[in-house]
């Protein structure tokens, strides 16, 4: 139970009617899940404005109420907070019920378009290596020290964030890795927490159904570090052309990291393969299991990360040797006719131009690279032309599938994307609207030596089509298809 006063501590209140002193048992934004004694914070939401569920929130039990506009009538036994926005204020009511936990434990925030997910999940990987409890707030998973919990959003609202944060602490965690979207940013979910560092992957075509434009989609991430402390840490990518600007105005300790530019975590790729990756980093070598360039820059992301907190040097580079690659992220098997079949959430155009680059890098001329790919509904449009072209460009063959087509018409979100497909590349193209015939197609026409890629979903086991998830998951339907052939 905590007081409602003392949960408002540092929200910025405009007005009150009824007494602050009442108890409250949990803080809700949901009116479904009211319980007896909750507050209920009504939010202005993209789809839903939580201001029309304050009566039904006051009949289920919720005895204080925070808003940003107050109803024309009024339960007087109720308690009513009328803020400037509700959304920061849910994000630093929820720290101050939960006692402030990223207070007590180290938090580093990862954001930007592309990597999010596998520096966040390696760097949970190294630390607990390294005999630290640790922490994970990720798409994939959440995992409190050694147990897991299912992950719905890439950053989860800011009740469910300490909530776990809280686990965290009760734990004994020391460390915690999270991934912070844009949409996290926007709709303040970060407000409240706070970072002992931040991390600035790159910036590429995405959530442009969210966000009015390039420019915007940047500067929302460059809030997150310009809200750092100056006791905290900004480590950014040098070589991608946002990395500067995110460091522009951070009151944090800059530092970068680049294998082109000159930076603080500087490395060159010596060797790569199939097998893994041979980087000297800062003039000392070390052998990764982890392939491809973009995974160097989120390794050296992850070392420069350590670093700054105060690992040893040399025992990061030996657990970096050991470290997995994540679900879903350039994940592979071998059927026994030797045909490689990739596995990759890539869903943004430099995403798929990333893995693709990275698997021609190292393939001959004599095997075929076929690519199964497609796009998601209800999503940034613009992309699927482009994620077409980069299939049809850089592959020997390349299949149109669904992705989540959502509430879209899948044929409708193919059509679109073969619009990037160039003339010369037609022949190449065939698009089944069945992902699982299409990853059948692409199984058929394999042959040994050959590289398969599946690219679009990675981790992700549902196909989410008319508001329904259905299972679905890419690794096991290849490595069916891989079965079957072979008998």
């Amino acid at each position: 139970m905590k007081l409602l006063k003392d949960i408002l501590y540092k929200v910025s209140v405009n007005a009150v009617y009824g007494a602050t002193n009442i108890e409250v048992t949990e803080i809700v934004f949901d009116s479904r899940k009211i319980q007896k004694g909750a507050v209920f914070v009504a939010q202005k939401g993209v789809s839903v404005d939580g201001h029309l569920y304050i009566e039904k929130a006051i009949n289920l039990g919720a005895t204080a109420i925070i808003c940003e506009e107050l109803p024309e009538e009024r339960n007087d036994t109720i308690t009513y907070v009328q803020v400037e926005d509700s959304n920061t204020t849910l994000a630093i009511i929820a720290s101050n019920f939960y006692e402030n936990p990223s207070k007590k434990l180290k938090l580093v925030g990862v954001t930007g378009t592309n990597g999010k997910t596998t520096i966040a999940s390696l760097l949970y990987q190294l630390f607990t290596k390294a005999g630290y409890a640790t922490g994970l707030l990720s798409t994939v998973k959440i995992l409190v020290d050694t147990t897991e919990f299912k992950a719905t959003h890439t950053t989860p609202d800011s009740v469910t964030i300490n909530q776990y944060l809280s686990k965290m602490v009760a734990a004994g965690v020391e460390y915690c890795f999270m991934e912070v979207s844009s949409h996290g940013i926007h709709q303040k979910r970060t407000e409240g927490l706070e970072f002992t560092g931040g991390i600035f992957t790159n910036l590429s075509h995405d959530h442009l159904d969210y966000h009015n434009s390039f420019a915007e989609y940047r500067d929302v991430k460059k809030l997150f570090f310009d809200s750092l402390p100056k006791n905290a840490f900004a480590l950014t990518n040098i070589d991608d052309k946002n990395g500067d600007i995110m460091l522009q105005n951070t009151k944090a300790k800059k530092r970068t990291y680049a294998l082109k530019t000159l930076a603080d975590y500087k490395a060159k790729i010596i060797e790569k393969s199939l097998s893994g990756t041979l980087l000297s980093v800062n003039g000392t070598e070390v052998w990764t299991k982890l392939i491809g360039t973009f995974n160097a820059y989120n390794l050296l992301a992850i070392i420069g990360t350590a670093d700054e907190l105060g690992l040893d040097k040399l025992e990061v580079l030996t657990i970096v040797s050991e470290l997995e690659s994540v679900s879903g992220r350039f994940e592979y098997i071998v059927s026994e006719s030797g045909v490689i079949a990739i596995v990759d959430y890539a869903h943004t155009p430099d995403a798929l131009k990333n893995v693709l680059e990275t698997i021609n890098d190292i393939r001959t001329d004599n095997e075929k690279l076929i690519t199964v790919v497609g796009c998601g509904g209800d999503r940034d449009k613009t992309k699927r032309p482009k994620m077409a072209h980069l299939a049809s460009q850089l592959s020997n063959q390349a299949i149109f599938t669904s992705d989540n087509p959502r509430t879209e018409n899948p044929e409708t979100i193919l059509e679109e994307m073969e619009v990037g497909v160039l003339p010369e590349n037609y022949k190449k193209t065939l698009t089944i609207s069945d992902r699982r015939q299409a990853i059948k197609t692409a199984c058929k026409f394999s042959e040994s030596g050959d590289i398969l890629l599946i690219a679009g979903k990675g981790h992700e086991t549902y196909q989410e089509i008319n508001g329904e998830r259905f299972h679905f998951d890419d690794l096991e339907e290849v490595t069916q298809c891989f079965n079957l052939l072979k008998k």
